[in-house]
């Protein structure tokens, strides 16, 4: 099963956000149940309050979701998060980030997050579980294209050789944004969105743990 969806390339099914792509849940949700009929999925709902999210007053809002084909369920949980990455809480929030222009720090607010929110991050969260059982795992990895198979290897090897291209960094927009991050909240949004692949990756890990030094240093005292 995981080598059967992990191969599927859904590039055309994807779209581009701020040097990000992402797979829509419907897309994600066709192609699996296309593959396997029998699939499944749960929205883990609160216990205390009947509700799909969790809430923390410090952390946030989280939601969960579970995914079941035959005997195999995979579990997922995400943050809800505005456009800029920023956790989402119950009530709106301030944050401080550093303006390079003006060379002070500029004042932020976090929403508090809606209905809309929640439901968006439970289909991200879904996509996300779906891609546990390789469907579209490739595009969470940073990669363009999915896994080759050896045939598949085999055959453009016996195409026409031609100079070999520079290798393609696949974590290129985790550094990026790594790069680009304002405070070191920005940062464990990131972190959190990416766990996964920034675990996986020691010199991404390495550079996340940099640039969470240097803006510590710009922090004021």
């Amino acid at each position: 099963m995981f080598d059967t969806l992990n191969a599927l390339d859904l590039n055309d099914k994807c779209e581009k956000r701020n040097g990000l792509t992402y797979l829509s849940w419907s897309q994600a949700w066709n192609e699996f149940k296309s593959a396997y009929p029998s699939v499944t999925y749960k929205i883990v709902k609160n216990p205390n309050t009947g509700l799909p999210y969790f809430s923390d007053p410090n952390l946030g809002i989280f939601v969960y979701t579970e995914v079941t084909v035959d005997d195999l369920t995979h579990e997922m949980w995400l943050p809800v998060m505005d456009t800029k990455n920023k956790a989402m809480k119950e009530n709106p929030y301030s944050y401080q980030v550093w303006d390079k222009d003006k060379r002070t720090y500029v004042e932020r607010t976090v929403e508090a997050a809606t209905t809309y929110d929640i439901n968006r991050t439970i289909m991200r969260c879904l996509t996300k579980n779906l891609a546990m059982f390789g469907l579209g795992l490739y595009i969470f990895n940073g990669s363009d294209l999915p896994e080759q198979s050896s045939d598949d290897t085999q055959a453009k090897g016996k195409q026409k050789q031609e100079a070999a291209p520079a290798p393609y960094d696949r974590f290129a927009p985790i550094k990026d944004a790594i790069s680009n991050a304002q405070s070191v909240n920005d940062l464990m949004s990131l972190y959190l969105d990416h766990q996964a692949e920034i675990e996986a990756n020691p010199n991404v890990k390495a550079m996340l743990t940099q640039r969470k030094q240097q803006l510590q240093l710009m922090t004021p005292r």
